[in-house]
């Protein structure tokens, strides 16, 4: 049985009754079309079952329809956290709204670093949206010299890194999305003060992440006093927070409230809590930060966190990248940063 042949272009012209040109004008998203040649391309290319050719396309266009999603994390990390599930849910349907294909990449180490920056120099990409930076990553360099648009999700870190090395003139200016990490955590801590707790703890997340810096930062403005006991380092993972629980638990027995730095690490703490006989929020009062519903919710007891909207931002990062592809590069790119609110539930 032999294939059918691809419709082609100058099949979709004769059906329409239009030339080669218009029709592809029309098939590449040309305006200068009227609307009645537009809609016989329309009619024909769907009777006929024409699928343009993307590289075809590309040679026209100069674009390629695709994003590159590049996210700082082993692979275990990325399918294990929600987090990363739901930005990248905002992420996919800004995309495909815009017929753009997603492409992942992730980095367990230096050597997917120089793979990345091969594949995006590689022109196979309109840009870029990355995120969970380190504060040592080479990727912000690297996707600079890379020459493709980008957007980050989070506030980059390497101006807060100038201090302590210099700038690597590739570290690309760039917009970013992120949350109002440092006010949301205030708002964490303020709560559980206000519930009278008078040993509130703080679990971080990893200190070479902005977003944990800023939450530590904000747990400060409210306790600028804090006992440095009350303050044990995560990694937002379950696993981290049970480590750092344990920690707190053994420098200061009797604290009676945690301000975790993510969901997972709350849970993580929530658990060790059971273990030690300690009823939440009767003993301890315990308050997360993201919201992700299916952690918050089905934590035992349900958990008071602080709200980002992660879909959200992965769809403004996705809308920022696309608003700029084809036109001028914005010489002063503005940050988005979304606020956030305390959801309050049984645990605190």
């Amino acid at each position: 049985m032999t294939e059918e042949p691809r419709p082609t272009l100058e099949a979709v012209a004769a059906r329409a009754g239009v030339s080669r040109a218009t029709v592809s004008r029309v098939v590449n998203g040309d305006p200068g079309v009227r609307e009645v040649l537009a809609e016989k391309v329309r009619r024909a290319v769907d009777e006929l079952g024409y699928v343009p050719n993307r590289a075809a396309r590309s040679l026209v266009t100069r674009r390629h329809d695709a994003v590159a999603v590049v996210i700082a994390e082993p692979e275990t990390r990325v399918f294990a956290d929600p987090f990363f599930a739901l930005q990248l849910r905002g992420i996919s349907k800004e995309l495909t709204a815009h017929d753009v294909q997603l492409v992942l990449l992730l980095t367990e180490g230096r050597d997917d670093h120089e793979r990345v920056g091969r594949y995006l120099a590689g022109g196979h990409v309109d840009g870029a949206l990355v995120f969970s930076l380190h504060l040592d990553d080479p990727l912000p360099g690297i996707i600079g010299r890379a020459g493709v648009p980008t957007v980050f999700g989070g506030r980059p870190g390497w101006a807060d890194a100038r201090a302590a090395r210099p700038l690597d003139p590739g570290d690309p200016v760039a917009p970013y999305v992120d949350c109002d990490n440092r006010g949301g955590a205030r708002e964490a801590v303020r709560h559980l003060v206000g519930l009278g707790r008078g040993r509130v703890a703080h679990i971080t997340g990893p200190l070479d992440q902005t977003s944990a810096v800023d939450r530590l930062d904000g747990f400060r403005d409210v306790l600028a006093d804090a006992d440095p006991r009350l303050i044990a380092e995560g990694d937002f993972t379950p696993a981290g927070g049970e480590r750092a629980m344990r920690e707190l638990l053994d420098r200061v027995p009797d604290v009676d409230a945690v301000f975790a730095a993510n969901d997972l690490s709350a849970a993580g703490a929530l658990r060790v809590l059971r273990e030690h006989g300690r009823r939440v929020p009767d003993d301890v009062a315990v308050v997360g930060f993201d919201d992700m519903l299916p952690v918050a919710e089905q934590a035992d007891p349900p958990l008071t966190t602080v709200r980002q909207d992660i879909e959200e931002m992965g769809r403004l990062m996705a809308r920022m990248l696309l608003r700029g592809r084809g036109g001028a590069a914005d010489p002063e790119p503005s940050p988005v940063v979304l606020p956030t609110a305390l959801v309050r539930r049984a645990s605190a």
